[in-house]
């Protein structure tokens, strides 16, 4: 296949605003062994693409600086030694950077097929909050059948993902969210009850619904002062995750909660993980959860698409925390 050796690419002038990113031109970007060249359709818009533009998300050693961690496309080259990926395959992956882009290389092992039924652009909202939520929610977690499950932040990427995967595989799920408007599309997503965390404390609601015992798992975006009243809502041998710090990166806790109650406190940051690992996840989600995507029961949210040249409207609106669900960049 005949390829082009420049592409267009949103590139990060500076660190600081929207308006430093840019439409430049690239260098089409060549696959490595073991991995596959994307002819990019879509590219989805996450928090940590908005941290790194500010300079809060260092670019890991070897990736590209250009923003994007999440592609849905077509493969156009195959690297040495993939068996797994076909040029002309449709698929979606995770990739260390180099979203926002034409073209984009892609690790064989995190590429996973478009579930059947969806278009590129759903396609594309779907890794790298699909691949964050089961790693820190059922690997890390170990969110277990029967279990209840707390996710702040309802109706963000990780939100509208954590509920729907939670409720399809028969947890009792909460969310929180900042409007009644929010709280009312994570009941839809199939939230049991969803508190508004500006009207309500979000401690007494959980406690009222779990009739005093606390939920067995928290995903927590927040951190901050949420952390010691989040040990107050788990219940015994509860497990707390922590996946960013939107609230701060300090806070005060009583360790006497851990101690006496047995809880576990953790964290992880997916991106500078090791291809095994991720592609241990792909592996895992492939198995058991897109068949839920392709039966119905999770379906991918997206709130808004802009085009490529559109990135800078693209991050104010992640900024604005107006969306519900995922933003996707089209290049089609």
């Amino acid at each position: 296949m005949s390829l082009p050796s420049t592409m267009r690419a949103v590139e990060i002038t500076e660190h600081g605003k929207p308006e430093v990113l840019r439409v430049g031109e690239r260098a089409v970007p060549q696959p490595k062994q073991g991995e596959v060249l994307v002819r990019v359709a879509a590219a989805g818009v996450n928090r940590p693409d908005v941290l790194q533009r500010m300079g809060h998300y260092p670019v890991p050693p070897g990736a590209s600086d250009i923003p994007g961690l999440e592609i849905a496309g077509t493969v156009v080259a195959v690297g040495e030694g993939v068996s797994t990926w076909n040029v002309g395959d449709a698929l979606c992956a995770l990739v260390q950077g180099g979203g926002y882009a034409e073209y984009c290389t892609a690790p064989a092992p995190q590429c996973l097929p478009i579930p059947k039924g969806l278009t590129a652009v759903d396609a594309a909202s779907l890794p790298e909050t699909f691949f964050t939520v089961w790693s820190n929610v059922y690997d890390r977690a170990r969110l277990a059948p029967g279990e209840s499950f707390l996710v702040q932040g309802g109706t963000s990427g990780i939100g509208v993902t954590a509920i729907q995967m939670a409720k399809a595989f028969g947890h009792k799920v909460l969310a929180t969210a900042g409007s009644p408007q929010k709280c009312s599309a994570c009941v839809e997503l199939g939230a049991d009850r969803a508190i508004n965390y500006r009207t309500e404390d979000f401690v007494a609601v959980v406690k009222e619904v779990t009739e005093g015992r606390g939920v067995n798992v928290i995903l927590d975006m927040v951190g901050g002062e949420y952390v010691d009243r989040e040990l107050k809502c788990l219940a015994d041998d509860g497990r707390l995750v922590i996946i960013a710090m939107l609230g701060g990166a300090r806070s005060n806790v009583n360790l006497n909660e851990i101690l006496r109650r047995r809880l576990t406190v953790t964290g992880s940051t997916l991106r500078p993980r090791p291809v095994s690992f991720k592609g241990a996840i792909a592996r895992a989600l492939r198995e058991k959860v897109w068949p839920h995507i392709e039966s119905g029961a999770i379906k991918p949210v997206v709130y808004r698409i802009f085009p490529l040249a559109e990135a800078v409207h693209a991050h104010a609106l992640m900024e604005s925390g107006a969306h519900i669900g995922k933003i996707v960049l089209s290049l089609d």
